[in-house]
């Protein structure tokens, strides 16, 4: 086996480093785990994509370093059986009751109607 490229090296660095810095934030280990692994199979060749996803990485460990961060998720938030039937939407809409497309709130807090010339 051929010894690892510098590049390499500092790719496992990085990986190490966000393990460490995410040890008792809930979800760290295995969203690391998981990008790590989604990413393995890259070509050696790409090294243009390498060092994008690198720095990338190294943005995330700034941000798990600077204390701010307490865990680490998905930016997608699944909605919950609760949360649909409390209504709790995002913000300037209307609850979800009929399960079809939400109407947005205009600064009064009533839907808008493009019908009625606003």
């Amino acid at each position: 086996m051929s010894r690892p490229s510098r590049l390499q090296r500092q790719v496992l660095s990085l990986y190490r480093e966000l393990l460490r810095a995410g040890r008792g934030k809930p979800g760290v280990e295995a969203r690391v785990r998981a990008e790590f692994r989604q990413h393995a199979c890259l070509p050696r060749s790409d090294v243009l994509r390498i060092e994008y996803l690198y720095r990338r990485g190294r943005r995330q460990l700034q941000l798990l370093r600077s204390g701010h961060a307490t865990a680490m998720g998905a930016f997608v938030r699944l909605r919950g059986p609760t949360e649909e039937s409390s209504g709790a939407g995002a913000p300037g809409t209307q609850p979800d009751n009929a399960g079809g497309p939400r109407t947005p709130l205009n600064s009064t807090g009533s839907p808008e109607n493009p019908l009625n010339g606003r």
